[in-house]
């Protein structure tokens, strides 16, 4: 599958649910999408599995000190969103 954008992707991903769920298509038609809708979702998976490892936080340590570490999205929604260990 060429280089493509996420947004792009996730785009035609949709497309391609709602036309599955319209459930028009012969069902050859159906196979052929629903087969490009799991490529399409493998891709956007690694792209998101991608960004999260790039994604980093600055946070203090017990010391005071910055240090970086990986973002982690669970720990930050249970933060409430706070961005009061962040400094810039």
């Amino acid at each position: 599958m060429a280089t493509v954008k996420f947004e792009e992707a996730l785009a035609r991903l949709e497309a391609i649910v709602a036309e599955l769920e319209r459930g028009e298509l012969p069902l050859e038609d159906s196979m052929r999408i629903f087969e490009e809708g799991i490529k399409l979702s493998k891709v956007c998976l690694k792209m998101l599995e991608e960004a999260e490892r790039k994604v980093e936080v600055l946070v203090k340590d017990k010391d005071g000190k910055k240090r970086t570490r990986t973002f982690d999205l669970e720990e930050f929604s249970e933060a409430g969103q706070d961005n009061s260990g962040v400094e810039d």
